[in-house]
């Protein structure tokens, strides 16, 4: 029985729904004629020709109006006008009454608001208030003009969605798009595929997001990058300011010199294009590409910095936590700057290098650089220079000053001035043959096979060898003797481990601090 009831119910909404009839098209014009030539019912319309239905007006000088059908051809000076909502122009049109589905032909043109599309077929239908073009259109709308194949219009949403080949042509800057969206009110380009944005300044490339061209404002993702004069930054996710040149990445953030060939990455990132200055936060690296990429120098800290020098030189600047890390170079310090101008890296605040078999430590390093290679090493004050041979005997020089010499990417020889001290284990066949201490004011010290093989005491020299086992532990080690290869990196990856696990043993000793009494 309720069933019966639910069918009786379901065939009368159908009845209702089936009888509900459209209104009939009205019109008026100068001349009317029978032609059944085209059809039994058309009636051909002459002279200031008006249609009227359902709150739409339509003008034109001549038609076709087929009454059983309720549809009509228009010809010539067409206008298609509902209120202030649409307007639209074409050299024909054909409008069904029932289905309410325009189809405009000829030199198109629609209104919305302040934007004017242009095209040569539009179809439109005034039920959904949706219309679509197959076969390229322009959109104008204030300083920009809007160019694809294929577009949609929603009415009600002051919305275009363009498809293929889609450019947006401004004053300053032009979009490319594989698919896009346009927003007439807000001006906002959403994109939905593969979209290049190109001006004098810069390069913005993305698979999605969206560029407000009444601010300049953009924010984009998949495969985002912006490049501007010789820098490039990429990241998951990018916000642009074009008007001051703020850009903000965030995660997998890339900021890249292509000229000094230097990569910044990390989480989070800011580039201001105009000052050219970014900086890069959150697990951020830097990277200097050799031109073996295997063997790059790799460089990490809490923030790095990128700032202009003179000309077309940067300075980089690395903050607090640094490691670095390079096949034949490792180090650590509390901050480093690297100058371009003159490919020096200075090393601030108990720096530590490793080069090889040696450690190198004083108050300040320099490290010089040419075509990727390291000239030279400057040590100021408390210089430190360390080898080990075994757990218990490690080959030390220590002065006030120093410099390293280097050839082929080898430490070959130091030079210490002032305040020279230097142990050394001698050997014969791979066996210690004794110790030789020496004191001079200034030493010059030869390597050959990353070993000591020559050293010359310049000024004021006193030298003792020792045989095996005549001097106790501690007097084989300099004062001020540290090692700290527990802070070495030994792969790329360890520039972001801070110190390796070791035992109380390998800590380095500190100074104890004495009461203040009272006189």
């Amino acid at each position: 029985m309720n069933r019966l009831i639910l069918f009786f119910l379901m065939a009368g909404a159908c009845i209702c729904i089936f009888s509900q009839t459209t209104d009939k098209i009205s019109f008026d014009a100068e001349i009317m004629e029978m032609d059944e030539r085209i059809a039994p019912d058309a009636k051909r319309l002459i002279g200031n020709v008006v249609f009227h239905h359902e709150g739409s007006v339509l003008y034109c000088d001549s038609a076709y109006y087929y009454s059983e059908r309720n549809a009509l051809d228009a010809f010539s000076n067409v206008y298609l006008n509902r209120g202030d909502t649409l307007h639209l122009w074409s050299d024909t049109m054909k409008y069904d009454g029932n289905t309410r589905m325009s189809n405009a032909r000829s030199r198109v043109k629609l209104i919305d608001r302040e934007s004017v599309l242009y095209t040569q077929m539009l179809d439109f239908d005034m039920n959904t208030n949706i219309g679509y073009y197959p076969n390229r259109g322009k959109l104008i709308n204030s300083d920009d003009t809007l160019t694809s194949i294929r577009g949609y219009y929603y009415e009600n949403d002051d919305l275009f969605y363009f498809r293929d080949s889609v450019v947006i042509r401004t004053p300053d800057y032009k979009i490319y798009s594989d698919t896009m969206q346009y927003n007439t009110v807000s001006r906002i380009s959403y994109f939905f595929g593969p979209t290049h944005i190109i001006s004098d300044s810069n390069h913005i490339y993305c698979e999605r997001g969206w560029y407000n061209t009444l601010t300049d404002i953009s924010s984009i993702t998949r495969n985002a990058w912006i490049e501007s004069k010789g820098q490039l930054m990429m990241a998951d996710s990018l916000y642009y300011e074009r008007n001051n040149g703020f850009g903000e990445g965030f995660r997998h953030v890339h900021l890249i010199d292509t000229v000094k060939n230097v990569i910044l990455r990390g989480q989070y990132g800011q580039y201001l294009e105009l000052e050219k200055r970014g900086f890069i936060t959150d697990s951020g690296y830097m990277i200097q590409i050799d031109e073996d990429a295997a063997d790059s120098l790799f460089i990490h800290g809490d923030t790095l910095r990128s700032d202009p020098d003179t000309g077309e030189y940067k300075i980089f600047r690395v903050y607090h936590r640094v490691k670095i890390f390079k096949s034949d170079l490792q180090g650590k310090c509390d901050s480093l700057v690297y100058k371009t101008a003159d490919s020096v890296m200075s090393f601030f605040y108990e720096p530590i290098l490793w080069s090889e078999e040696n450690q190198l430590t004083a108050d300040f390093i320099q490290l010089y650089t040419g075509q990727n290679r390291i000239d030279s090493i400057k040590f100021y004050q408390n210089s430190f220079i360390i080898s080990q041979h075994d757990t218990l005997h490690y080959n030390q020089i220590k002065g006030r000053n120093m410099v390293g010499y280097f050839k082929d990417n080898e430490l070959d020889r130091i030079f210490v001035k002032g305040n020279g001290e230097t142990i050394y284990f001698p050997e014969d066949e791979g066996e210690i043959i004794g110790v030789n201490k020496a004191t001079s004011t200034d030493v010059n010290i030869y390597l050959k096979d990353k070993e000591i093989k020559k050293i010359y005491f310049i000024l004021e020299p006193d030298a003792t060898f020792y045989p095996p086992g005549q001097l106790a532990a501690s007097e084989l080690k300099l004062k001020g003797f540290r090692w700290l290869d527990y802070y070495r990196p030994k792969t790329k990856e360890e520039i972001f481990i801070w110190e390796r696990p070791h035992t109380v043993a390998d800590e380095p000793q500190k100074k104890k601090k004495g009461r203040k009494g009272k006189s």
